[in-house]
C-alpha cells in the first residue's frame, strides 16, 4: 500500500520554511543584533565593567582598585502575533492559492513588527546622539558630512571590527542615490548602472519603510522616535526570540475553514557598557 501524506503536513512544512526564510532574509534586526532563540526568558549581560590600566615607573608594586558590578538583563516581556480565519469557501472558490497568499502576508507582518520593535528600542536606548544638517539624508550634499560625523563617533573602540550599520527609511534614499552617483569614479559608475548601493564609506545601509521610526507604544514600551534614525556598531545589542516564530492552524466551532495564528515572544536589550556605540540620529 502506498504511503500518503496529508495536505496539512505539506502546509505546515511550507509555512515553517517560509517563516524561516523571511525572518532571516527580511529582518534588519537579524543583521545588526545578536539573536537568542533559546527558551531563556531572562538573559544576563555578556559584558562586564572595564578596569583602568595605569602606566607608571618601574617599581614592582601596584594599587588594587575596587570595582562594582551592575546587574543588566534582558527580560522577554512582549509578543508579536497575527491571527486570521480563512473560511473553507474562500479557499475553495478563489482563483489563486489563498493559503500561500495569506501565509506570505502574515510572515511579512510578523517580520515588519519585529523590526519595528527592535529598531525603535535600539534608537531609544542608544546614548550616542547626532543631529543632521538641515535637510537630513534627503540632501545629497549632506551625505558625506553626516557619514563622516557618524563614523567618527564610534571610531577608536575595539568593537568597530564587528562592522557598522545605518538604518534609514525609504524616503531618505533620495540623497544617498544622488550622492552615490556623483562621488568617485568606479563607485559612481556602479551606482549609475545598478542603482542604490547598500554600503557607503564602509557602513552597511539598511532601508526600512516610512513610519518604522515612530512615536508610539509597542508592547510594554513607549517610543519617541519620529524623525529619528539609528547608526552604530553591529552585534552590541541582543534581541531574544524564544523558540523562534511559531504558528497554529485549528478548527473553530460553528465556522468552516481554519483559524491560523502566527506568533512569537520577543525581548530586546542594548547592553549598558555598549550603549554609546549606538547613535540616535535626529533629522533636522
Amino acid at each position: 500500500m502506498a504511503n500518503t501524506i496529508s495536505s496539512r503536513t505539506y502546509r505546515d512544512k511550507f509555512r515553517q520554511a517560509t517563516l524561516e526564510q523571511a525572518l532571516r532574509n527580511r529582518l534588519v534586526a537579524e543583521k545588526i543584533c545578536n539573536v537568542d532563540r533559546t527558551d531563556n526568558k531572562r538573559i544576563q549581560s555578556p559584558y562586564g565593567s572595564q578596569p583602568t590600566a595605569v602606566v607608571q615607573a618601574i617599581v614592582g608594586t601596584y594599587t588594587v582598585a575596587d570595582f562594582t558590578t551592575t546587574d543588566d538583563t534582558l527580560t522577554v516581556t512582549d509578543e508579536v502575533i497575527v491571527a486570521e480565519h480563512i473560511f473553507d469557501f474562500e479557499d475553495v472558490l478563489t482563483n489563486f492559492d489563498l493559503f500561500a497568499s495569506r501565509t506570505d502576508e502574515s510572515v511579512y507582518q510578523v517580520a515588519n513588527r519585529i523590526d519595528r520593535f527592535v529598531l525603535n528600542n535600539l534608537c531609544e536606548d542608544g546614548t550616542g546622539a547626532y543631529t543632521t544638517p538641515a535637510g537630513g539624508f534627503t540632501t545629497a550634499a549632506n551625505i558625506n558630512v553626516i557619514m563622516s560625523n557618524l563614523i567618527s563617533q564610534v571610531s577608536g573602540f575595539d568593537d568597530v571590527y564587528k562592522g557598522l550599520f545605518l538604518v534609514i527609511e525609504n524616503t531618505d534614499m533620495v540623497g544617498f542615490v544622488q550622492a552615490q552617483a556623483t562621488n568617485g569614479f568606479n563607485f559612481a559608475d556602479s551606482a549609475l548602472k545598478n542603482g542604490f548601493i547598500g554600503n557607503y564609506m564602509g557602513v552597511d545601509i539598511h532601508v526600512v519603510r516610512t513610519g518604522t521610526f515612530a512615536s508610539e507604544t509597542l508592547g510594554t514600551t513607549t517610543y519617541t522616535n519620529s524623525a529619528h534614525r539609528v547608526f552604530g556598531v553591529k552585534n552590541v545589542a541582543t534581541y531574544a526570540s524564544p523558540r523562534g516564530i511559531r504558528f497554529e492552524e485549528k478548527s473553530v466551532s460553528l465556522k468552516t475553514g481554519m483559524e491560523v495564528v502566527t506568533y512569537g515572544y520577543i525581548g530586546f536589550k542594548l547592553w549598558a557598557p555598549k550603549a554609546a556605540l549606538i547613535v540616535d540620529i535626529t533629522l533636522a
